[in-house]
């Protein structure tokens, strides 16, 4: 699944704008399929958690989810 451009985004943890993205873990056995949004900020200290108070929630990204879903669905079903 390829997923969009990173977007812009004001970040409220380092007061300031930020280039966020979704993304997944890497490997090739993927049970479930999780999701991350990603930061650009490397010195943040919430960089790899996306948990409180870091305001990157996976929700952010629900219309690309969705999409990637439906098309997996589409696949399976064999359109």
């Amino acid at each position: 699944m390829r997923f969009p451009r990173a977007r812009d985004f004001w970040c409220t943890t380092v007061s300031e704008s930020v280039l966020i993205r979704l993304t997944r873990p890497a490997g090739l056995t993927r049970a479930t399929p999780d999701y991350f949004v990603q930061c650009n900020q490397i010195d943040c200290q919430y960089v790899e958690t996306n948990a409180l108070p870091c305001p990157l929630r996976v929700d952010m990204f629900r219309d690309v989810i969705s999409g990637a879903e439906m098309a997996r669905q589409a696949r399976r079903e064999g359109w």
